[in-house]
């Protein structure tokens, strides 16, 4: 068996999520509109990322 084959796996699916991304608000949207920021179970599941891409060029980051 090819060395690759021997750590080959099947594709991650995607997640399923409860909310989706509006391009109108420029956010994610619960089913019912509202932002997916009020679904406080949600996020705590799905943790926090923060970013620093443009802190240093930008002063409103």
């Amino acid at each position: 068996m090819p060395f690759a084959l021997t750590y080959a796996r099947s594709p991650i699916p995607e997640p399923v999520t409860s909310y989706a991304y509006d391009p109108d608000q420029q956010l994610n949207v619960l089913a019912d509109g509202s932002p997916a920021v009020l679904d406080v179970a949600m996020l705590l599941a799905a943790g926090s990322t923060t970013s620093t891409a443009g802190s240093k060029t930008h002063f409103d980051d």
